[in-house]
């Protein structure tokens, strides 16, 4: 069985993050890092339990997750997470974290997976972090605070470039749809790394079109770094994004350049 051979760095991280976010994502570079050199591919992508969130929990997801556990007991913040669901330490602040996002990615050697964060401060997201973990690139922001990111700017779907998941089969329809309209479309399965690249404007947009597939960690970050780079994240049906315990709680998220060009996503999509 084949192994994934070449490292994972530790994460270029800026001065200033907040230390327990900043020490989860460092123990979830170092796990993945760790995993790659005892388990080949197979093993990694192995179903192990299911999570929190009720989908399947693979090997990587698990080493993970345990890592990041490990790091959130000694900080005595509390956790809500797609594997372990809400750890409380009785702490007015919450981290919500993806820690593997992209783990089909990540078990098989694809090198599109991170790590993502935000901080909720009495459920109220103040911060977040997005690592991609196969380069230690990292995308930081604080709500209401200046970022070296900025969106595109676009404001319309005609020739744009966009990201979208995968069609399934509640929402091949409106994929077409979406993907008739823009100039390219990319699916990377891995909304967070996604979001980040819309952030920086990489991008033009990413959008679930319709097939409620997001949790609540999974556009966490992107509700404070897209926001802060001069663009929007949304749900395609205009449902509010909002701290929940509740992981049954699902959304299809739009990270856009711009209010229009979401806007016009969300009427594509239908």
């Amino acid at each position: 069985m084949s192994m994934i051979t070449w490292p994972v760095p530790v994460p270029s991280l800026p001065e200033g993050v907040y230390a327990p976010l900043a020490d989860a994502a460092r123990a979830a570079a170092a796990a993945y890092g760790a995993a790659r050199q005892r388990y080949p591919r197979q093993q990694l992508a192995e179903e192990v339990a299911t999570g929190a969130d009720g989908t399947p929990t693979m090997l990587v997801d698990a080493l993970v997750e345990a890592a990041i556990v490990d790091v959130i007991d000694q900080a005595q913040v509390n956790l809500l997470s797609e594997e372990a669901g809400f750890i409380d330490h009785g702490s007015a602040v919450t981290l919500v974290i993806d820690p593997m996002d992209g783990s089909a990615n990540a078990a098989m050697g694809v090198p599109l997976s991170c790590f993502a964060g935000a901080v909720f401060r009495d459920g109220v997201a103040t911060e977040a972090l997005t690592v991609w973990l196969d380069t230690g690139r990292a995308w930081w922001a604080v709500a209401g605070e200046p970022t070296p990111y900025r969106t595109s700017g676009r404001t319309t779907m005609d020739g744009s470039s966009i990201a979208m998941l995968r069609p399934k089969d509640n929402s091949r329809e409106a994929w077409l749809r979406v993907a008739s309209r823009v100039d390219r479309v990319r699916v990377l399965s891995t909304t967070c790394l996604e979001t980040a690249l819309v952030a920086e404007g990489s991008m033009d947009a990413f959008v679930d079109p319709g097939s409620d597939t997001h949790r609540i960690m999974d556009l966490a970050a992107a509700m404070v770094t897209l926001p802060a780079a001069g663009g929007v994240v949304m749900d395609v049906r205009g449902r509010p994004l909002e701290f929940d315990l509740d992981l049954s709680r699902r959304w299809s998220g739009i990270a856009a350049a711009t209010q229009r060009m979401a806007d016009e996503l969300a009427e594509a999509v239908g």
